[in-house]
């Protein structure tokens, strides 16, 4: 009960705010001032776009509600702002919030927290440092007692960034001035207090305009003994110039850091809405263009992993180099080369006819016993390199950004993804399984031309069945049949990785997602459509930034316009 919001009044010149006994303020008000060079007076709310208010009645009817919607009607409290704009040829550029006034009791109604809350609510604002605090304090009350003026020293120290302001002049008591305080010899602050005069609550009844009470105050302080020295810098229009300007000045020394600050939040969300992707095109084309660079997108980066670029592709040459050799060397050829099973197997292959020289049908299966077992780590190779190149198809889709856009086309790509590797791996698998047979499907002659012959060393028929040969021959025949074995696996060591990645690698590189092109080029309009079915979050989110920007950029324009007048 200060009389803030009659300050606020004969700054603007209207009547606009309303008004009551006890706590009428319970929004911040962010009211900016418009000057305009000519034409009618009107406010907008931020809440109410494109609703222009001719009406000043209305607006402060429209500020009750507004305050109403949010607190309740029980006297309550938000710091929720209300944005209210005021255009006129007769206000100063100027930009106000009016916080509701500090109190020391709650009234019926309001619960006994809110002195706080306003506390702490009006700290909130004044304490920012590019915050100028206009500390209302009446005249005929102890300023010592003044709240505005505590709660302002606590949180500006200096004084350099307060003005006081003295309302109620001309209702002290008789015999008492306020020139001391007006003057800064009782309490000094680095600008000089300003004293208005608002109408009276006869004045308001009356419906005694502005420009009446303007010329009345002026009078007041220029045919009053104890001001008539100060005149010139008192009343409410020289309190709103004098605002003007020094919001002016602080701006204006705010510019660089100001523009550096604008420049890095442009940067950041332009970073942001690159990161979130362009909005969905509209006709069939954009949409099946925007899908198709989507894929491309994540087929180079999967390239990029396998070229070595980006890592991952390196654990494939390590199946190469290092489990694939591990798993041969781990194959137990001993027991297939065992003297009971070459035994056994040597004299089944002759029947019921020894050979003559060598036994041929007993070489070759024992030949083919041991490569067959090679089939499993031959297997286990081509599904080695198939699961890191699933593991790379995840990763790459996680690095895709712009998959993250939409969900469904993620789904979809990766699912085909992966069923182009699954048949891939089973062409590899057949191809690779085909090596192994070959080189039991026809042995290496010069391998066994080069061996010594001794047909001494022959089984002697007069013996019987499984003791028609002697340990020698037999161990003989195993390391025959185990550097032959060695041979092979030297040779399928180097044929299985080539036939791995021909199979595999390279035609995942050449055509993972030709399939999924194919299937793309029949889809419909709606289809595509609900390929591109965009998280709703995402759109709002993208919507947010995009206006965001737009208001930075905006800015940015208007403080580099101020710069250059500087």
């Amino acid at each position: 009960s200060s009389g803030k919001s009659s300050v606020l009044e004969s700054v603007v010149g209207k009547d606009f705010l309303p008004r009551g006994s006890g706590i009428v303020t319970r929004r911040p008000l962010v009211l900016q001032l418009h000057k305009i060079d000519e034409g009618r007076e009107y406010a907008e709310f931020m809440h109410l776009p494109r609703k222009k208010f001719a009406d000043f009645a209305a607006v402060r009817q429209e500020i009750a509600d507004e305050t109403d919607r949010e607190t309740g009607r029980n006297k309550g409290i938000s710091s929720v702002p209300i944005h209210l704009s005021i255009y006129s040829p007769h206000v100063v550029n100027l930009t106000l919030v009016d916080l509701p006034g500090l109190t020391k009791v709650a009234v019926d109604g309001q619960h006994e927290g809110i002195v706080q809350d306003i506390e702490n609510m009006v700290r909130g604002f004044i304490e920012k440092p590019n915050c100028i605090i206009l500390a209302i304090s009446p005249a005929n009350q102890d300023l010592a007692t003044s709240d505005a003026i505590k709660i302002s020293r606590e949180v500006d120290p200096k004084g350099e960034r307060t003005f006081g302001v003295l309302t109620k002049i001309d209702l002290m008591d008789k015999g008492t001035d306020a020139s001391e305080i007006l003057e800064g010899k009782s309490y000094k602050l680095n600008f000089p207090w300003i004293g208005v005069v608002n109408r009276s609550q006869a004045d308001i009844n009356k419906q005694v305009d502005m420009i009446a009470a303007r010329k009345r105050e002026n009078e007041y302080f220029a045919n009053t003994p104890e001001y008539r020295h100060l005149a010139s810098r008192m009343g409410s229009v020289h309190l709103g110039k004098v605002l003007s300007k020094h919001l002016e000045t602080v701006i204006k020394s705010r510019i660089p850091g100001l523009q550096s600050l604008i420049n890095k939040t442009i940067i950041e969300l332009e970073t942001e809405l690159n990161r979130i992707g362009k909005p969905i095109a509209a006709d069939t084309g954009g949409k099946l263009y925007t899908i198709m660079e989507i894929c491309r997108t994540f087929d180079q980066i999967f390239k990029d992993h396998l070229d070595g670029i980006r890592p991952g592709g390196e654990k494939i040459y390590q199946v190469f180099d290092n489990q694939f050799p591990a798993s041969l060397k781990r194959l137990q050829f001993d027991k297939h080369l065992s003297m009971d099973n070459v035994r056994k197997l040597i004299t089944e292959a002759d029947g019921y006819q020894p050979h003559l020289i060598a036994p041929e049908q007993g070489y070759r299966r024992l030949i083919e016993s041991c490569l067959v077992s090679i089939r499993g780590p031959a297997e286990a190779a081509v599904d080695a390199v198939h699961g890191i190149l699933k593991d790379l198809i995840q990763k790459s889709m996680s690095e895709t950004m712009e998959l993250k856009q939409y969900p469904t086309l993620k789904v979809e790509l990766g699912s085909a993804a992966v069923d182009s590797l699954e048949r891939m791996r089973e062409e590899s698998k057949k191809a690779t399984l085909l090596l192994v047979d070959m080189e039991y499907g026809y042995l290496t002659v010069e391998f066994f031309r080069k061996l010594p012959q001794d047909a001494e060393k022959g089984g002697n028929p007069t013996h019987s069945l499984f003791d028609r040969y002697n340990d020698a021959y037999l161990r003989r025949i195993a390391t025959t049949v185990l550097s032959y074995v060695n041979m092979v696996c030297g040779t399928l060591r180097n044929t299985i990785p080539k036939s791995v990645v021909y199979c595999q690698v390279r035609e995942a590189k050449r055509s993972l997602l030709d399939h999924f092109f194919t299937e793309l080029g029949k889809k419909e309009g709606k289809q595509l459509a609900a390929l591109l079915n965009e998280d709703p979050a995402i759109m709002q989110r993208r919507t947010s930034l995009a206006r965001r920007l737009e208001l930075y950029r905006s800015a940015q324009t208007e403080i580099e316009a101020v710069a250059w007048e500087r």
